[in-house]
């Protein structure tokens, strides 16, 4: 009697295939995008690189030298350069600390079930909508020497800090440019953790309390770790943010009392100065700085949310 052989399936390979004609579909749909983003984002880059490697006079429109490298070394040799390196990171690390510390408590308070709790969203997120030159004239005006409402309240609680030229001071100043970007930016952090919460299932918390867990113990070893993708989520976007900053320091201080920062002092040499080719040095530095901490959030950071994404899996 004859055998009959059956013959291998083919479906992973006709699937494999579905999925090859797929991307390649997908690519072909994307790829006028996608070039033209990068035409956007190449061109104005590319033209400053080129610029950066010039010198440009002064006095006469136009004339210009190729000097290669040599604006990249006086930036880098510069002791500016290296202040306002270090302001902006100390900046950039103060806000967003703050910011991710009330944005969770903002973003647990804001979960909870209650009247009017629509409203109180609502009302949480108009920081974020003010234009932030607005917001840093509020500030200004709240830290005014003698008729400010910062300053006025402390002199009359007897309070440190009544008879403090806030703006005009080493530390002061930088305190209160960071109190104007959490004020205004914590919403958008709280804003983020609030989807995360929005995932955790009633049914992990009820496990947890049918288990004896205090609300600490279910805060610590239930809610944080399930927050964690959305709290390095925000942490990645506002510390990119916060290493661009430019509009606080200009209109509160214009980069005086130690808070110029990166983009700031780009601006003063490019716009200011007129030096050109300096400028466009230090424009180009302050997006490698970015984009090098980008690249590290990105390798650490976003390794930390695929396997928290795996685990829930």
């Amino acid at each position: 009697m004859a055998i009959k052989t059956i013959p291998p399936s083919r479906g992973p390979a006709k699937s494999s295939g579905r999925d090859r004609a797929e991307r390649k579909l997908a690519f072909r749909m994307t790829a006028p995008s996608l070039v033209i983003m990068a035409l956007v984002a190449a061109v104005p880059i590319g033209y400053a690189i080129w610029l950066s490697l010039n010198q440009y006079s002064v006095r006469t429109a136009g004339l210009s030298r190729f000097v290669g490298l040599e604006n990249y070394i006086n930036a880098l040799a510069s002791q500016e350069w290296w202040a306002a390196f270090g302001q902006t990171f100390l900046f950039a690390g103060l806000s967003v600390s703050l910011e991710l510390i009330l944005g969770t408590a903002m973003a647990l308070l804001l979960n909870l079930a209650f009247k009017g709790r629509a409203v109180l969203r609502t009302v949480v997120l108009l920081p974020y909508a003010i234009i932030t030159v607005v917001s840093a004239i509020t500030w200004q005006t709240m830290f005014q020497p003698n008729m400010g409402l910062v300053t006025n309240v402390l002199s009359i609680l007897g309070l440190p800090g009544g008879d403090v030229v806030w703006l005009g001071e080493h530390g002061y100043a930088m305190a209160v440019i960071v109190m104007a970007d959490v004020w205004k930016t914590t919403p958008f952090a709280a804003l983020i953790i609030l989807a995360g919460l929005q995932v955790i299932s009633a049914e992990t918390y009820e496990a947890a309390e049918l288990d004896g867990a205090s609300k600490w113990q279910t805060f610590v070893n239930i809610t944080l770790p399930l927050l964690r993708p959305a709290i390095v989520l925000a942490a990645i976007f506002r510390t990119m943010d916060a290493l661009r900053v430019f509009d606080l320091p200009f209109v509160l201080t214009r980069g005086a009392n130690g808070t110029e920062s990166m983009s700031m002092l780009a601006y003063t040499q490019l716009r200011e100065n007129r030096l050109v080719g300096e400028g466009s040095a230090l424009s180009i530095l302050t997006f490698l700085t970015v984009m090098v901490v980008s690249v590290i959030y990105v390798r650490f950071a976003g390794g930390n949310i695929r396997d928290v994404a795996k685990e829930e899996q």
